[in-house]
């Protein structure tokens, strides 16, 4: 399948890239089919040398059936060759990664992209019943395996520290 995707180039911290035709199982940077024009992050929106593009091969290719990458997409639209892209509906974008990986584990996995803030609110109002006497339970069953367990944990303990002082008297001499 063709792409017209980007192709990195430049230095480290400098991008710089190529707008290219692509087989899709290629190589980000790897072999092209054609160079169609080049984008350059670092300058600002308003100049016009951040992207050059190659209006009639960028036509020519689609027409062939290459699909457009999402950024790729979005400069064609800027340029006014194709419409602009759909903006993406990410409502997890403004709330820390930390705090995302929380909300998986308690959710195990989100619902559809439509609904994802709406059924966050009520998932934990449902696990917060079940959770509570899931503890009550835990609660419950470690007591009673805690006795048994902590004496036997004791002992090892008593006999590692011992262990311990012979192993560095060793490596201080």
């Amino acid at each position: 399948m063709l792409k017209i995707r980007l192709s990195r180039g430049g230095v480290k911290k400098r991008p710089i890239y190529k707008i290219v035709v692509a087989d899709s199982r290629f190589p980000r940077d790897g072999k092209f089919i054609e160079k169609v024009g080049f984008y350059n992050p670092l300058l600002p929106k308003t100049k016009k040398e951040k992207f050059k593009l190659e209006i009639e091969r960028i036509k020519h290719w689609i027409s062939k059936g290459a699909k457009p990458t999402l950024r790729v997409s979005r400069i064609l639209g800027e340029a006014q060759i194709l419409p602009m892209p759909p903006k993406g509906n990410n409502p997890f974008k403004a709330i820390p990664k930390q705090d995302r990986k929380k909300e998986k584990s308690e959710g195990e996995k989100p619902t559809t992209e439509a609904g994802k803030a709406e059924p966050k609110k009520e998932e934990p109002k449902k696990e917060a019943p079940k959770t509570e006497p899931k503890k009550e339970a835990a609660k419950v069953e470690p007591k009673k395996e805690t006795p048994k367990v902590e004496p036997k944990k004791e002992a090892p303990k008593t006999a590692t520290p011992k262990a311990e002082p012979k192993k560095e008297e060793p490596k201080k001499k």
